[in-house]
């Protein structure tokens, strides 16, 4: 394998037995003796030495056989991207600074809110309205300055996925919806990345890894085409338990961690799939399908995850009026005898937290046609206004309620902004009371 020096720390038994079996897990375009030698050249690098400082640190790694002083050089050597900042990011984040990962890259151009707060850990009260990203980073470096921290103050896309992820050698995709799962896998299958993937809906979670070398499976054959939009509720729909994101986010870390040291063997080939109600675990397994397509280039991402139905109902929105939620106050508060609102969030929403005088259909009752002649029946003679949370869900509804022949207003930004409002105005009044 050539005449390489015997590293300063660590055996070179060790060393070799290391490089081994890390090279096992990495793409084959290299024989292990190029790739002994390259690991060999980073070893010689002064820039990944151990301070005294960082041996004591990292002393319950260094005391495990399978990293040692070898293994925690890798980790200290690598570099991570993780893409959400939320609740399976916060999780990946925490855990991976502490472990020692060189450079951590951030993905997100969200602000912290305090609905985030139940799950997503790495933020707190003092960050809420201001970026994730930023909130992140102060975090990981309060816990390990040794970290080199690369923010991304962005939505990933199309356009930017390539320049971004091709700077890191793992990527964890911590995102809650397809159009960015499938850019994100892609991105990695161009770029030859390992794609470490979690996600988490109510009770439930699961883990992978992607794209760990040529013959691993991908995401698209998990999923190979993306299900139709609103068929499967968001967080903010359905609810998640808190604990839920911390579960699946430490299993993305380990992951990323025994990758990057060679140690064990990784989910590349099966999926966790994890049930908290019966605190059970399964496998499922995972085969590249033959039927894949090679995937050479990127793509419009939201147009690949959005039915013609869904374009068609996003266009009928657009002749859809909509009123502000202090229109809907004065309207309340003027002529509710002639007004019908209703409300198509879960029920289980509408019973946390409702308008006053309006009524529960969810969406689904709408979209299966159960609730149709009953809505034509309360309408009559009156008015009709939709709400939901934010507004999506009530222009979906009224999009489907307009092929029945049946006319509404949205309420723009639904019962948040009616939230807010009343905030504000409780707020207001306490100013002018002092």
């Amino acid at each position: 394998m050539g005449n390489l020096e015997k590293p300063a720390l660590g055996g070179w038994k060790e060393v070799k037995t290391f490089v081994q079996k890390r090279w096992q897990f990495c793409h084959l375009s290299k024989t292990i003796e190029e790739y002994f030698s390259e690991i060999m050249q980073a070893h010689k690098m002064g820039g990944i030495d151990l301070t005294a400082e960082e041996i004591s640190r990292y002393a319950r790694h260094l005391t495990l056989p399978e990293i040692g002083i070898v293994g925690q050089k890798h980790l200290k050597a690598s570099s991570v991207l993780c893409i959400g900042s939320g609740g399976l990011g916060s999780p990946i984040l925490l855990y991976l600074a502490a472990a020692g990962i060189g450079n951590i890259g951030i993905v997100d151009f969200d602000s912290v809110e305090d609905s985030n707060l139940q799950r997503q850990v790495l933020h707190g009260m003092s960050w809420i309205g201001k970026p994730k990203i930023d909130s992140a980073r102060a975090r990981i470096l309060e816990i390990n300055p040794h970290c080199q921290v690369d923010t991304f103050s962005t939505r990933l896309s199309p356009h930017n996925a390539l320049d971004i992820i091709r700077k890191f050698d793992i990527v964890c995709d911590c995102t809650d919806n397809f159009p960015s799962r499938y850019l994100i896998n892609d991105a990695c299958v161009i770029l030859g990345k390992p794609n470490i993937y979690g996600s988490v809906s109510r009770f439930e979670g699961q883990a992978t890894v992607f794209n760990l070398n040529r013959e691993s499976p991908n995401y698209r054959d998990l999923i190979p085409e993306p299900p139709p939009p609103g068929l499967l509720p968001s967080c903010s729909e359905g609810g998640v338990l808190g604990v839920l994101p911390g579960l699946i986010g430490i299993i993305q870390a380990t992951e990323a961690i025994k990758i990057i040291t060679g140690v064990g063997t990784t989910l590349s080939g099966r999926l966790l799939v994890f049930d908290a109600l019966k605190m059970s675990f399964r496998e499922l397994t995972l085969r590249p399908s033959i039927k894949r397509q090679q995937i050479d280039k990127l793509i419009d991402y939201q147009d690949f995850c959005g039915s013609r139905e869904y374009s068609n109902s996003k266009s009928e929105s657009l002749d859809i009026d909509s009123i502000s939620v202090l229109e809907l106050s004065k309207l309340l508060g003027r002529e509710h005898e002639e007004i019908i609102l209703l409300d198509v969030r879960n029920q289980s929403e509408y019973d946390l937290i409702s308008i006053p005088q309006s009524k529960s259909i969810p969406l689904k009752d709408i979209e299966n046609g159960e609730a149709i002649e009953n809505i034509r029946k309360m309408i009559k003679g009156k008015k009709l206004y939709v709400h939901c949370k934010s507004g999506k869900r009530s222009l979906k509804a009224l999009s489907l309620l307009k092929r029945h022949n049946i006319q509404g207003t949205n309420i723009a930004g639904g019962i948040d902004a009616w939230i807010s409002k009343k905030l504000s105005n409780n707020l207001n009044h306490k100013k002018g009371s002092d």
